[in-house]
């Protein structure tokens, strides 16, 4: 998939899912209800990634130009997470994961963010608004995020510790969720320590 195509299709998303919002929820009309409504809690769920592939490899620099790897986050679970600043659920997410990440990081998990097609003074301005101290890879090139299933943003994998894409959520989520974060720690190996 081409890079315009990737920004294209992610700009879609972004677009209907803050049309869909209202309030919080998410407003379904049909023509047997006048209005349903299906509360947040309902859409905070991973989906399980078919035979498991091997997730695509990443090195990436942060914005401080500090080098961020894949592999250096083998042996546990890690919540990989693609967005862009100009994409409203993907900054409306970011609090979430940050509270997330204070969460499992202290369990041995991580939280990795790949801002896609933007440099390191764009990611700095939104970090001066949304401080998060959780790693945040830049693929300003869009090469990484060709290689992933990503079909919009904001997509995010939770990788296995065997290196493995274990489950998937497009769009936006509350990551603190506790549902959420059960599911990532249930693919923690028996017996792991939590890491710094």
């Amino acid at each position: 998939m081409t890079r315009p195509l990737i920004v294209l299709t992610a700009v879609a998303l972004c677009a209907l899912a803050g049309l869909a919002l209202v309030g919080g929820s998410v407003v379904v009309k049909s023509p047997q209800t006048p209005t349903q409504t299906q509360t947040q809690t309902q859409t905070q769920t991973l989906t399980p990634v078919a035979d498991r592939p091997l997730a695509p490899p990443f090195d990436l620099k942060g914005p401080e130009g500090e080098q961020i790897r894949l592999a250096d986050f083998q042996g546990r679970p890690v919540i990989v997470n693609f967005w862009a600043t100009w994409c409203p659920p993907c900054r409306e997410e970011m609090p979430s994961m940050q509270r997330a990440h204070e969460q499992i990081s202290k369990e041995g998990m991580a939280v990795i963010a790949i801002n896609v097609g933007e440099d390191a003074d764009t990611v700095a301005q939104f970090l001066g608004q949304v401080p998060v101290d959780f790693p945040l890879p830049l693929d300003e090139t869009s090469a990484v995020v060709t290689s992933w299933p990503v079909r919009g943003l904001p997509t995010t994998f939770v990788v296995d510790p065997d290196g493995r894409l274990a489950y998937v959520a497009t769009g936006g989520r509350a990551w603190d969720d506790p549902a959420l974060l059960d599911q990532v720690r249930a693919l923690r190996r028996p017996g792991a320590l939590a890491r710094p």
